[in-house]
């Protein structure tokens, strides 16, 4: 890391711009996309931080008119981006800029489908494929990302919650570009930088321990989880640290690159199952339970999970069983938790209400991306654990 402007694109079929002041690009990048009116989604949080005057300004210099849509709710519900796209086809936009958190990149994303393919989102969900919408016939989106946690830049879809069965579901959509600015992340409140890093560690973290990993992805997840143990911890100590703010981005959006393929299991599981019931934000239920999952799997893959341990910080004797490999990562992670302040589960509902979850958990078939099989009553151990810290 270093104080020199960074300008990177990445290999990817979502092109990311990365680096200190890209964001005050987004106008230009515009213009070269051919936009000349754009529909800026976000939440009220990012606008009062004055995070959304200063992209518009941006847009408005390089003359682009702006259509503000600033109704994001968190875990983005259905008929939010139907409302946001509904505001660009009335007001004619041919662009789309979405500014913040995972949440208001996932209904940026969801307006893109809906500005050129008939609503409702419903109809483009992965697990109808009821119609697969056509990116090439779609307006362009820049995501411009405020926390650093979901990744969302780099993963070719969002995340929409199904309000009619109360739960959450994949739209495929790419971002013609992400822009990713660790100066915005400055003046993040202290538990949304707990909440979103641990999103990102656990995105991380799981591919790099799944069922499928392979090597390519595990160049990401290895330096994401690294960057987080060495600057995680910094940003604690000076919220101001640039460098340490910057690396922690970069984990990010590399813990987004790297989940492609091998993806998630055990904490992403359970956290969208109980961010669901207890309403629980998704970076914060689905860290509840990594510290668990990592002495749980460490039995089968121990390899891996010293990896995690020690780029979390962690000293991990040579001759260490797979158990006490477990016990170690199990407790570094819990020692970070501390550090940053991370919630803790009783906060949001008793014991025996998380416990009832566990069927639904359950239910149909979760867990197949997990290295070590789960029954009823592993996930209720887990659960045990993770709520008596």
């Amino acid at each position: 890391m270093g104080n020199s402007f960074i300008s990177t694109c990445l290999s990817t079929r979502n092109p990311i711009l990365f680096g200190r002041g890209t964001s005050k690009r987004v106008g230009e990048e515009l213009q070269h996309m051919g936009v000349t009116k754009a529909l800026v989604v976000f939440d009220k949080g990012v606008q009062a931080a004055g995070i959304v005057d200063k992209i518009t300004k941006s847009i408005e210099d390089a003359g682009i008119a702006v259509v503000l849509y600033d109704n994001v709710q968190p875990d983005p519900p259905d008929w939010s981006c139907e409302e946001a796209a509904e505001l660009g086809r009335r007001e004619g936009v041919n662009g789309i800029v979405a500014v913040g958190g995972g949440s208001s990149l996932d209904t940026g994303k969801g307006a893109k489908v809906l500005l050129t393919n008939p609503p409702p989102i419903s109809r483009y969900y992965l697990e109808h494929e009821d119609v697969v919408p056509d990116e090439s016939k779609m307006h362009p989106i820049i995501v411009i990302p405020t926390t650093a946690g979901t990744g969302s830049e780099a993963t070719p879809g969002g995340v929409i919650t199904d309000t009619k069965e109360d739960k959450k579901r994949n739209v495929p959509c790419m971002s013609n570009l992400g822009i990713v600015d660790p100066e915005l992340t400055v003046g993040l409140p202290p538990l949304v930088t707990a909440t979103t890093a641990v999103d990102a560690l656990c995105h991380s973290a799981e591919a790099y321990t799944s069922n499928k990993p392979n090597a390519i992805n595990d160049l990401f997840n290895e330096k994401s989880v690294g960057l987080i143990g060495k600057y995680l911890p910094r940003v604690f100590d000076d919220p101001t640290d640039i460098e340490a703010r910057e690396g922690v981005q970069l984990a990010a959006t590399l813990g987004g690159l790297g989940l492609m393929g091998p993806f998630c299991h055990i904490p992403h599981e359970i956290g969208l199952i109980i961010g669901m019931l207890f309403h629980i934000p998704h970076g914060t239920a689905c860290g509840m339970t990594l510290p668990e999952a990592l002495e749980y799997i460490a039995p089968e893959i121990p390899e891996r999970v010293r990896k995690v341990a020690e780029l979390l910080g962690a000293e991990v004797p040579s001759d260490a069983t797979p158990e006490e490999i477990g016990r170690i990562a199990f407790e570094r992670t819990r020692w970070l938790y501390e550090k940053i302040g991370f919630p803790k589960l009783s906060g949001y509902a008793t014991k025996d209400e998380i416990l009832a979850a566990v069927p639904k958990i359950m239910d149909p078939y979760p867990f197949i991306h997990s290295p070590r099989p789960l029954t009823e009553d592993a996930v209720t151990a887990i659960l045990e654990k993770a709520y008596a810290r």
